[in-house]
Parts: C-alpha cells; sequence; structure tokens
C-alpha cells in the first residue's frame, strides 16, 4: 500500500484520520507540534507502520525531507478551533494557516518534481459556504457566493486557492475534501484558549455537542445556547469523516475534485439540546433554554449537499446523531468527572 503524510495528525480529525489509514493498510507518517492540546496518546501509537515527527508543519524543509518517500499528502495542519476561535484569534488563525499551506504546498511541489509524491489532499471546511443563501451548498458554489466574512472561513477558501493553483501552474494533482461539524472523543481543551462564559460553564473546546454536554451533566438548567436555536447543522461522525477522506485520497475518479464530506440529516442546535438532555436527564425533566447573544459568524444554515461524494466516490456517512451521544456523552462524562473539562 502507499505511503502518507498526514499533517495535524494529532488533531481532532487527524486522529480519527490516521487510524482508518492504518486500517487500510497504509504506512502513515504523522507530523504535530502539539501546538493545540500538548502530547496526546493514541491507540495506534506502537503501530509499526506508523511514524510520528514531532514538528512544525510552516518548516518546508522538514516537510520536504518527509514527503520524499511518501506517495500521498493528506494536508491537514492547521490553527483551528471552535465559534471562539473566530474571534479571539482572526489574525492569528489567518497567519499561521496561510504560512502552514505556503509552505505546504512549497514542500509539495520539491517532492511532485522528485517523482514520488502522486497527489495532494486538501482538508478544508463547510465555512468556504459562510456567506452563501442559498442550501444546499454544491460543490461549486464556493466560488458563486460571496466570499466568507469570518477570517477562518476565507482562509479555508484560500486553501481551495492553493489546491487549484498549484495544478494550474505545475500539475501538482489535488483532491479537495470539506468535512461538516465532526463529532466524536478525544478532543481536549485547547492551550491558550480564550475564556467564554455560557451561563455559569466555561464553554469546552467552543463546539456545541460538547459543550451541550458538559453544562447538563453539570447541572446548569435552564440550559444556555447561542441564538435562539434553529441554527442548521449536519453533525458528522469523526470515523465518517476519515473513511470519506480517505476514501478520496485514494479514489482515481477524486483526482482535481472537491467534495462535500457529511451526514445528509439537518440538525438545528434545539433539536440537538433536546436529544442530549433527554439522554442524560430523561424524558421526565422538561427542557428549559436561555438563548445568549450568538457570535458575529454563527452561521445561520449549514447544509451540504452529499450527492456528488456518494456517486463518484461511493461515500455515504452511515453514523446517526443518536449513535455519536452515545459514545460522546460517556466520554465528556468521564472528562468532566476528572477534571479535565
Amino acid at each position: 500500500m502507499s505511503r502518507v503524510l498526514v499533517t495535524g495528525s494529532a488533531g481532532f480529525i487527524g486522529g480519527y484520520l490516521v487510524q482508518e489509514l492504518l486500517g487500510r493498510g497504509h504506512e502513515v507518517v504523522g507530523v504535530d507540534n502539539y501546538s493545540k492540546y500538548g502530547p496526546v496518546a493514541h491507540s495506534y501509537d506502537d503501530d509499526p507502520r506508523y511514524r510520528f515527527v514531532e514538528g512544525d508543519a510552516r518548516d518546508t524543509g522538514l516537510l520536504a525531507g518527509l514527503l520524499a518517500d511518501c506517495d500521498h499528502f493528506v494536508a491537514g495542519a492547521a490553527m483551528i478551533g471552535g465559534i471562539s476561535y473566530f474571534h479571539s484569534y482572526a489574525y492569528d488563525l489567518l497567519a499561521t494557516n496561510e504560512r502552514i499551506m505556503a509552505a505546504s504546498c512549497d514542500a509539495a511541489l520539491r517532492a511532485f518534481r522528485g517523482g514520488r509524491l502522486r497527489k495532494v489532499t486538501y482538508l478544508s471546511s463547510s465555512m468556504v459556504f459562510e456567506s452563501t443563501d442559498r442550501w444546499p451548498s454544491r460543490e461549486g458554489d464556493e466560488r458563486r457566493v460571496p466570499p466568507p466574512l469570518s477570517s477562518y472561513g476565507f482562509q479555508k477558501l484560500a486553501v481551495e486557492y492553493y489546491a487549484r493553483a498549484a495544478w494550474d501552474q505545475y500539475r501538482l494533482p489535488y483532491t479537495i475534501v470539506r468535512p461538516f461539524n465532526c463529532v466524536g472523543v478525544g478532543e481536549g481543551r485547547a492551550l491558550g484558549e480564550a475564556e467564554v462564559l455560557s451561563g455559569n460553564v466555561k464553554l469546552a473546546m467552543s463546539h456545541v455537542v460538547p459543550d451541550l454536554v458538559q453544562k447538563i451533566l453539570k447541572g446548569q438548567d435552564p440550559l444556555h445556547i447561542l441564538g435562539d436555536g434553529q441554527q442548521v447543522r449536519h453533525y458528522t461522525y469523526g470515523g465518517d469523516l476519515a473513511r470519506g477522506i480517505a476514501t478520496a485520497m485514494e479514489h482515481e475518479a477524486a483526482r482535481n475534485e472537491d467534495f462535500n464530506i457529511s451526514t445528509d440529516r439537518s440538525t438545528t442546535v434545539r433539536e440537538l439540546a433536546e436529544l442530549i438532555w433527554q439522554k442524560i436527564k430523561g424524558p421526565e425533566l422538561p427542557l428549559r433554554l436561555i438563548s445568549d447573544k450568538p457570535f458575529e459568524y454563527d452561521v445561520r444554515c449549514r447544509i451540504p449537499d452529499v450527492r456528488k461524494a456518494r456517486d463518484v466516490l461511493g461515500f455515504q456517512a452511515s453514523t446517526s446523531l443518536d449513535e455519536m451521544l452515545d459514545e460522546v456523552i460517556p466520554w465528556v462524562g468521564r472528562a468532566v468527572e476528572e477534571g479535565r473539562l
């Protein structure tokens, strides 16, 4: 099988992806500087087909050296967080991620000219559709609708321009994947995260699923949510996202194409809160909600068209939100008990 370099391998999606690639028989080289969570351990750390390198994805020389004997490159490293990150680190997100992407492409071009690297798979984001007024968002809409307003969304759109520009000028093949609203276990509170209170509880990782779970477990009642709760999201299991990304990396028909990787199920924040509440508190205790002022870039609707991934790659997300919560709630519960959240 192939040897794959994955940058951001210690991140939330990166951890799922490395596990998926190893499960498919690939050799994997992971790179991460532990800047978000600090050192983390994974079940596959001792796998003989996995090599981890602690390093910075802005180091072109490091990446080029590692890519010299790799067939694939999954460019996943980025400074990324939940909605509070977009406001607390607006400049740092833009500047850091631009440097990562420039270094990644420079290294990939060097390796591609050397003859072994076959393709770069770029992790973009559903936030490229941030300013859309049409749903579902189809591949190609990112170039037809107004550009994102947040620096994070704008930079993720730039990732896609890097991919296409490297092909246009140097014929470096690419695939672009856009994960939607990852849900899973293994994510910790980010180092240096700005403190954001929701009622009397500090947000955990600024992502809605673990935040709602920890607030309910800590006894918050009424439960605080951002906005009116009618925001629409497509909550997608991390394992499904990893399967979609790996399939897009491998598939010949994915060459120079872009894909939305997501469940096809829409859920409002209010519906999500109700489901989590019932799983933790039971149906007897009614849910009461308080709407806090939403963040500026809290997009009302994020709804993907997933037909291209289904028709071209044969990929469909299969894990239900109910199944995700049955895994995430106990994990967050242990984190709360141990004082990690």
